[in-house]
Formats: structure tokens, C-alpha cells, sequence
């Protein structure tokens, strides 16, 4: 439009010197006809509702308005009235880049002279990523500013506060703010901000163009409500976007009340977590053994995107320290993991009888692949030394201080596409930490084929379900078992293996004692119907071992041993076993009378019969087993020639088993009188959810031919909030006493039932009995029910829920500090667990332990919590743990005590909430050390 004013500009200095008649009126046709067809042409433009905001660009005040213009020049200005009446767009001709929106609900007042827009009543003023919302804002074109404050109204009520907007940041405005679009720096007073998960406020703030803000009397706090639980304040604070919030000397405030705890100078955390590196402030405390700790003083690296590592260090006064790096990594639709070492050094100056000087380390490793084609390869590492557990404690998990074992494995598998082929490579580690035994398989090679149906289009039903598979399996091993040359029938050398230190010195004779081998397995099955009722399996596996020496045995009778040389020499065994398996299934019910509360009870009874058969491949005649003399006398006894190899050897011995198993379910259905739909509306609940017997008979057994029975149950009760569970194993043969010449006796086991010597059905050898109770006033959330609830509430806050906010969820679920279910007034749970085993010479062991756990609500914002047991046997209290927890809003207090045992300690914690906080807070801790 403007270009058509200065074209009817020039058209009217035209007509003034126009010197020809005809000129002049054809001119003047000209202009009056576009004066009619331009306004019609922008009235067909108009939409049939009038659109909601009204768009102003400013005036180009770099051109004065002329004066004495001819009627022309009037016409043009009636026309750019018609166009603000009618909120058309107009391009700017300044700075400005986008389109300016506004809108008011009161009023809409444009003063020309000043260049200036009042907008009033919930107004609000949009331009590019800014949105300013209050009940007064002044656009001043010339400055290219805005003002914006609320309304007092006679009674002196403020209304209609300014809410600003700016590039994902929000700004809650208690009085009044200037705001320049052009340059983007705003001045603003008594402010409110978030930024991240803490929340900024200021007398005054000055926001520069890349949205740093200057605070003047300001204060930080994560706490969202109008008066915060605590915050610092001080009197300069900058907050620079995306990096961090630094502040001169300030103090903490809790409830609004000053105290002592400050700091010259504040440095806090302003990005997003996966992005935020920084300094990492250590824990302080005291050991008696080690003295003066600072414990996990580094920092922390955010890489990339990709990589995060932290590294940390420990010192003690007395002597010891140590080191520990922790990474992780993420790669997003490939793979995921981590990678921790801790390193210890302990040096006390202890007494010479008892001197604490020695090293001790961990390392793990966790590779989580996601599927992704045909390879996959997935680590989870967890080794260190047998002596970290005892002396690394870690106060909030005892369980890692009790751990028997540590196992490793490395995996790489691979399916190859359009074949049944696949294979996979294993580099395992196992390790006692009580016996100090180690093993490394280096690797683990596997081929497998997967099951194939050769005659899956006969109708014949055994042939067409026939199926046949191959596996294949190489296998290096190293360990530090001790392999016993001389005299391989000690028994005493059997039962307490012995081992050497893992470690360089022994290197050699690990390796003279590694084992490796191969194996070959073909299983080959089918499955049938038979007389309409029962389903039967049949079946033959054939393994064959592939091994690089085998043992040559001989008796030596000077020493009156046996003793064994390797022979070296490709050496194979091959054997195999075959089965039948029949089995069906039975119903019974039993219905009861319809005023009855229970209607039915159903039976189900699951048999199953199956029988084995395997040769004697111990029979000198395979060259499997060799037949030596073990002492003077001249017995004989069949020693395996690959005894201790990776494998094993053949079996030893003839089977024609029989074996017999009972699977027993009971259930019942009652009338639920909970369910107010109906009348006669029923529920399932279990009264025997199994009872299982199984037993097996060896018809090729010269005695002993029936093994022991395996007795289980399995049932619940209350809505199954008591599950009960039942194990026995009871050895149906005689136990027969022998009385020695000088008074002792001495028992064994005699080939004759015990019903038939008056000893009952037998001798519970084995027997134990676990019994779990779960009670509270309402159904409490398991932790994936709270972790959905979490996640849910997440995102419907505006979260975006990426890897790092799954790990937090996480880690806050499974941590019971981090998440207190504060709605349940209650929580109870108790335990009972009875261990029993009795030997042929009656020596009985039991065991009784009961455990409680649970917490109590004191008040709304108080819990104590607690887990404990009592050893029915020694009398005595288990391990026994006794905490407080206290909901501060946006704090929360933890103190944990464990009076006495191994892990006496204490630990007081009061955190804060926020993620970004959470390592402010006030904390003390005591070790068992210290007692």
C-alpha cells in the first residue's frame, strides 16, 4: 500500500503541471477507476468472521507527512483508515522480521502522534517466539518497545499481572516490565522464573538476547509453592540459560527463617542432566581405622551426547586411598552401557599382629545391545577381588556385602538369515568370594541348528511331528582348582577342594591345569497322540565329546594309592540315553448345594509317566572307563578317563528308569459378596495352587532301585496375600545301627524299605517350609504399577520421556529412599522360613527364621520404617534396620540406623528432591568402623 501512495503522490504533482487538457483527464480517469476497484477487491478479501487479533506495523517515521496534499493524497489517507478498521496486514518497512499479533478484550486505543497502542483487558502481544499476557501493555513503535503492568482498581487490587513468554522461558510478573522487540533485553520488576527445576525471583531483573537474566535481591529454590520451604538468597545472582546459575555470598533460608549455613560464592547446575559437567563435592567423615576421610572429590564429564564419564578419588588421613572411574554410554537404536572401577588401598599403622595394608578393586561392565539385524553382541562383567566385599561396605545395600558369587559374560551371537543356523561365542567368569575359586571359560563357541521336520507333509502323526536339531559346543577352561595327581581316591581331597591364587605368579600352572573340550548333541523327538486321551513323547539323544587327552590309571602299592598319567591323543566318547513319556490329564467336580457358599471345587490331576533307558557304557569294552585296583586286598573300582575333563565323560552304569510324577491343583468357586452387579456372581480362589510327588524306579539297579520322593506344595490364602510353599525329600530305604566294640555306633543305609522295618514310609532327609505375608489397609502399588504411575504423571507435566528420564524413574522406584508410598497409613510384612536336614547317622540341623519388615505412618508427613528377623534356633536378632523418613515437600529427610551386627552404622540425610540438587544436602555418616 505504501507503494501506492507514493505512486498517487507523483500522479498528483503530475496533474499540477500538467500543460495538456486530454493528458490531464485521462490521468484523472485512471486514478478515480483504481480508487473504486482496490477497496472492493479488499473487501472480497475479508473472511466472514473478523478475525480475533488485529495486526499494526509501525509508521515509517523516517518520511514526514506531507501537507497541502490535493484530494489524491486525502483519498489515500481515508483509505489506510478503512484498512485499521478493518485489521488488515500491512508488511513492515522496519527491523522488524515477523508479523506482530495482538488482541485486547476491553479496548484497543492507537495514538498516532505518539506512534503508540494502549491495550487493555486481557490483552495479550505476540511477535516471533514472545508472548506478553496482562491487562495493560503500551506498544511504543517509535522505541520499538513494550510496557506491560496490571490494573488497581479502586480498592486498590491489582489484577491482570504481566506473564511473559520468551523462548521456552517463562516469567510470572508481580508489578511491571519493560521489553524492547528489537534488541530483546527487558527490564523487569519483582519477577518470578523457572529455570530448569529451580525456580528464580528478584526485586529487579535485567534479560539480555540470549535470555540470561540479572537478578537484584534474588533468590533460588527448587520448592514450587508461593512460600518456600527453603531457599538461598542473595544480592546479585546471574542465571546464564542452558549452563548455570552463579551468585555472590549468600545464605540458606528454611521456612523463610535465615541461617548461619552460606557460602562467598555459588556455582549450580542450569542445563539439562545429560548435558551438565562439572565438579563433583566430596563426602566428609571419620573411620576409626582409617581416620579423616573426603570420599568422591572429581568431576563429572558430559562428553557428548554419547559418552559420560566421572571420575573421583578418596583419601584417608591415615594412609589409605583410592580411585574409581564410572562411565556411560548410549548410542540410540544400536546399544547402551556402563563401565565402573574401584580401586582401594588400605594402609593403617595397626599393630604388628594385626597390620591393615593391602589393595583391593572392582570392576563392571554392563553392554545392553537393542535388536538389530542378525548380530548381537551384550556384556555384563561383575569381578574384583574376594576381598572387596569384606571391606568396602556399602551402607545402604547390605546385600553386596554378603554376595557368595561373582559372574561374568561377554556374548556375541549371530543368526544366519534363511538358513536354521546360529551361533554364538562366550567368555564367562565365575567366582567364589568364600572359597576364592575362580573360572574363566576363554570362549565358549556354540553352533546350533534349529529343529527341522523332515516329514512335517505325511499324515502319519509320528512321522509328520518328527524333529531332529544338533548342537555344538567348544569350551576352554582355566581355574584355580588345585588338580589332584596323586592318589585321585582320597575322599578327603574330594570334599575340600584346594586353590591358588589367581594371579600372574601362578599363570603357568594355570594353564597346565586349564581343561577344554567339545561336544556334539543330536536330539531327535516326537510327539503323538495315543487312545484319544493321553499325549506321548518319544525320543533319543546322542552326544559325542571330543577331547585333545584322556587318563591312564594305575594302583601304586607302595604308598597304597592310585594314582593317574595323562595320555595326549585325540580321544572321543560317544553315548546316548532314550525315553517314552506319557502323560494326560484328569478332571473332577464336585458341586455343592446352591444356597451353599461354595458352589464347586475342581480337581485337576496331571500324571506323567516317562521311561529311560541308557547302556553301560562303564563297560571296559567301550574304552571309557577303566577298572583299577584301589588297595591291598584287591578290590576293584571303574575310574571315568576323562574325570575332570570340561565335559565330563560317558555315564556310569546301566538305566531302565521309570519315573512317576503327580501334579495335583485344587480349586474352588464361591459366591463374591463384593460384587453387587449380581446376585449369584462367583469367584475363583485357589486352595491347592499345586501338590506335585515325583519318584523314579531303576530296573537295572542291583539295589537301592527306588530313588527318594520329591514332595511340593504350593498355596496362598486371604486373597493371596499369604503364599505358603512346601519342599521334602523322604528316602524310603532302612537305616540300619551298628554298634562298634567300644560303644560308639555308626549307621548306613541297608537295601530294604523302611515300612518293612518298622521305620514308616522313611526318613525325611530334607524338608523346608516358606511362609510370606503381605498386609496393609489398602492393596499398596507394586513397583511396576508405581513406575507406570510415575511415568504417566511425567509426561502429562510436559516431559519429554527420553533414555535419562527412564533411568531416573527407574532409579527412583527401585531406590525405597527415593520413594515412599505416603498414602498408605500402614505396611506390614512378615516371613518365616524353617530350614530342616537330617543325615543316616540322625544328626539334625534346623534353622528358624523370622522376618519383619514394614513402616508406620506417625503423621501425614512422618514414617518409620523398619526390617528385622529373629534366629528361632540361636535365639537371636538378625540383622536389624530401623528408619525415619520425613516428607519435607520439596526435601526429604532419610535416618537410617543399624544398631548392631557387622554393619553397625548410622546415616542422616536430608535431600533435596530436585534432580539437579541432589547432591545438596546435609549428611552425616558413620561407618561399623567407628565402633
Amino acid at each position: 500500500m505504501r507503494a501506492i501512495e507514493l505512486t498517487l503522490l507523483k500522479i498528483s504533482n503530475k496533474l499540477n503541471k500538467a500543460q495538456a487538457a486530454v493528458s490531464g483527464f485521462r490521468i484523472l480517469f485512471f486514478l478515480l477507476s483504481l480508487l473504486w476497484i482496490l477497496p472492493q477487491f479488499a473487501l472480497a478479501q475479508r473472511p466472514t468472521q473478523p478475525p480475533r487479533e488485529k495486526v499494526l506495523v509501525a509508521p515509517d517515521t523516517l518520511v514526514p507527512p506531507a501537507r497541502n496534499l490535493p484530494l489524491a493524497d486525502t483519498l489515500a489517507a481515508r483509505q489506510d483508515t478503512l484498512i485499521n478498521l478493518d485489521s488488515a496486514k500491512m508488511m513492515p518497512t522496519s527491523d522488524i522480521k515477523t508479523d506482530i499479533l495482538y488482541f485486547a478484550e476491553d479496548s484497543i486505543i492507537t495514538d498516532f502522534l505518539e506512534n503508540k497502542v494502549y491495550l487493555y483487558k486481557n490483552a495479550w502481544f505476540e511477535y516471533g517466539e514472545m508472548k506478553l499476557e496482562a491487562d495493560r501493555i503500551v506498544i511504543d513503535w517509535k522505541n520499538s518497545e513494550l510496557y506491560a503492568s496490571g490494573v488497581t482498581d479502586s480498592l486498590g487490587a491489582v489484577s491482570g499481572n504481566p506473564f511473559f513468554k520468551d523462548k521456552g522461558t517463562v516469567y510470572e510478573i508481580r508489578k511491571e516490565m519493560r521489553y524492547n522487540f528489537k534488541s530483546q533485553k527487558a527490564i523487569i520488576k519483582d519477577v518470578v522464573t523457572e529455570q530448569q527445576d529451580g525456580v528464580l525471583r528478584g526485586e529487579t531483573i535485567k534479560k539480555t538476547a540470549d535470555g540470561s537474566i540479572y537478578l537484584d535481591h534474588g533468590y533460588y529454590t527448587t520448592c514450587k509453592l508461593t512460600k518456600p520451604h527453603w531457599h538461598i538468597s542473595s544480592s546479585k545472582i546471574k542465571s546464564i540459560q542452558g549452563k548455570q546459575v552463579v551468585s555472590g555470598p549468600f545464605n540458606l533460608y528454611f521456612n523463610g527463617i535465615p541461617t548461619p549455613l552460606g557460602l562467598p560464592f555459588g556455582l549450580i547446575p542450569d542445563t539439562p542432566e545429560e548435558k551438565a559437567s562439572g565438579v563433583i563435592f566430596p563426602s566428609y567423615g571419620k573411620e576409626q581405622l582409617r581416620g579423616i576421610f573426603l570420599r568422591d572429590l572429581g568431576y563429572y564429564f558430559a562428553i557428548n551426547d554419547y559418552i559420560h564419564a566421572r571420575l573421583t578419588g578418596d583419601i584417608y588421613s591415615k594412609g589409605g586411598w583410592g580411585a574409581k572411574s564410572q562411565a556411560v554410554y548410549t548410542k540410540r537404536y544400536r546399544y547402551s552401557g556402563g563401565f565402573n572401577v574401584d580401586f582401594q588401598k588400605f594402609t593403617s599403622p595397626e599393630t604388628e599382629l594385626n597390620p591393615v595394608d593391602y589393595n583391593t578393586f572392582r570392576v563392571q561392565w554392563n553392554h545392553s545391545p537393542i535388536t538389530r539385524g542378525t548380530g548381537k553382541f551384550s556384556a555384563s562383567v561383575n569381578a574384583g577381588s574376594t576381598s572387596y566385599f569384606n571391606n568396602i561396605v556399602s551402607q545402604n545395600n547390605f546385600a553386596n556385602n554378603v554376595t557368595a558369587d561373582l559372574n561374568s559374560n561377554i556374548s556375541y551371537s549371530k543368526t544366519f538369515s534363511g538358513t536354521p543356523f546360529s551361533m554364538s561365542a562366550n567368555l564367562r567368569h565365575s567366582q567364589s568370594v568364600q572359597s576364592g575359586e575362580v573360572r574363566l571359560d576363554l570362549p565358549t563357541v556354540a553352533v546350533n541348528m534349529n529343529r527341522q521336520s523332515p516329514f512335517k507333509n505325511l499324515k502319519f502323526e509320528p512321522l509328520k511331528t518328527l524333529n531332529i536339531a544338533w548342537n555344538f559346543n567348544m569350551q576352554n577352561t582355566i581355574s584355580n582348582r588345585v588338580q589332584q595327581e596323586l592318589g585321585v581316591n582320597n575322599p578327603d581331597f574330594r570334599t575340600t577342594p584346594q586353590v591358588i591364587p589367581f594371579n600372574l605368579d601362578n599363570f603357568g600352572l594355570l594353564l597346565k591345569n586349564a581343561t577344554n573340550g567339545a561336544r556334539n548333541t543330536i536330539p531327535l523327538s516326537s510327539n503323538f497322540t495315543l487312545f484319544n486321551y493321553f499325549t506321548g513323547t518319544a525320543s533319543i539323544n546322542y552326544d559325542e565329546l571330543w577331547y585333545l587327552q584322556r587318563i591312564n590309571y594305575y594302583y601304586n602299592p607302595t604308598e597304597e594309592r592310585v594314582d593317574r598319567i595323562i595320555e595326549d591323543g585325540f580321544n572321543r566318547v560317544g553315548f546316548y540315553n532314550t525315553s517314552f513319556a506319557v502323560n494326560t490329564n484328569f478332571y473332577g467336580f464336585y458341586n455343592f448345594k446352591p444356597s451353599s457358599k461354595v458352589q464347586t471345587i475342581r480337581h485337576h490331576i496331571a500324571p506323567t509317566f516317562t521311561f529311560n533307558y541308557t547302556p553301560d557304557f562303564s563297560d571296559p569294552s567301550f574304552g571309557y572307563y577303566q577298572e583299577v585296583q584301589i588297595d591291598q586286598s584287591g578290590r576293584t573300582q571303574r575310574f571315568s578317563r576323562q574325570q575332570g575333563f570340561a565335559f565330563g565323560g560317558a555315564p556310569l552304569g546301566e538305566s531302565r528308569a521309570l519315573s512317576l510324577g503327580i501334579r495335583n491343583v485344587l480349586e474352588a468357586k464361591i459366591l463374591d459378596s463384593k460384587d453387587s452387579t449380581s446376585e449369584k456372581a462367583t469367584k475363583k480362589i485357589p486352595l491347592l495352587e499345586s501338590f506335585n510327588i515325583n519318584t523314579a524306579y531303576n530296573f537295572a539297579a542291583d539295589s537301592f532301585q527306588l530313588a527318594p520322593f520329591q514332595i511340593s506344595a504350593r498355596t496362598s490364602f486371604f486373597e493371596r496375600k499369604l503364599s505358603v510353599n512346601l519342599t521334602s525329600n523322604i528316602d524310603p530305604y532302612a537305616v540300619q545301627t551298628i554298634t562298634q566294640e567300644n560303644g560308639t555306633s555308626s549307621f548306613r543305609s541297608i537295601n530294604q524299605f523302611a515300612w518293612k522295618n518298622g521305620q514308616g514310609i522313611g526318613m525325611i532327609r530334607n524338608a523346608s517350609l516358606n511362609m510370606n505375608a503381605s498386609l496393609n489397609p489398602r492393596n499398596g502399588k507394586s513397583p511396576g504399577e508405581v513406575r507406570d504411575d510415575m511415568t504417566q504423571n511425567f509426561i502429562q507435566r510436559g516431559g519429554i520421556l527420553d533414555e535419562f528420564a527412564e533411568k531416573e524413574i527407574n532409579r527412583i522406584v527401585s531406590d525405597p529412599s527415593q520413594y515412599i508410598d505416603w498414602e498408605i497409613p500402614w505396611n506390614l510384612t512378615v516371613g518365616y522360613n524353617l530350614a530342616y536336614s537330617r543325615q543316616i547317622n540322625n544328626n539334625k540341623n534346623i534353622t528358624q527364621i523370622l522376618n519383619l519388615s514394614g513402616d508406620l505412618s506417625i503423621s501425614e508427613k512422618w514414617k518409620f520404617n523398619f526390617n528385622t528377623g529373629f534366629d528361632i534356633q540361636a535365639a537371636a536378632i538378625t540383622q536389624t534396620m530401623i528408619g525415619i523418613a520425613r516428607d519435607l515437600h520439596c526435601w526429604q529427610m532419610n535416618v537410617n540406623w543399624v544398631p548392631f551386627g557387622r554393619f553397625t552404622s548410622y546415616n542422616i540425610d536430608i535431600r533435596v528432591k530436585s534432580s539437579i540438587l541432589q547432591d545438596l544436602k546435609v549428611s552425616r555418616r558413620r561407618s561399623f568402623f567407628d565402633f
